[in-house]
């Protein structure tokens, strides 16, 4: 029993040592997105939601083209790891899962398309 839970144990310091790693020098993860999704950004994320409940995307408009439900706190601007441009509000969009999907494909090269960098 005593072996089992030093394994675990060793098991988890090789985990949080990992994470030791990618803590921000310099205000940047640099794992992209490693360590950011935390319990504090989805409680972020849902009260974002909460404040805004239709999807903010040019093809919605807030429902005054298209009415969907925002299910998605996107980062208008990538931040690609930038803690700063992470959790700044104002790069904050509320977006349906759909039109989120089809915009981080558009910029990260999925169906096809060319990365945007």
């Amino acid at each position: 029993m005593a072996k089992a839970k030093l394994a675990t144990l060793k098991s988890s310091l090789k985990t949080l040592g990992n994470r030791l790693s990618l803590l921000p020098v310099s205000g940047r993860i640099e794992q992209r997105g490693q360590g950011l999704y935390t319990y504090r950004w989805k409680q972020a994320s849902k009260g974002f939601l909460r404040e805004h409940p239709l999807c903010q995307c040019p093809e919605c408009d807030e429902g005054r083209k298209r009415v969907r439900v925002a299910t998605v706190t996107d980062h208008q601007i990538p931040h690609r790891g930038d803690l700063r441009l992470f959790w700044d509000r104002t790069n904050w969009k509320a977006m349906a899962k759909e039109c989120h999907d089809a915009k981080t494909a558009g910029e990260d090269g999925g169906f096809g398309n060319a990365p945007k960098r």
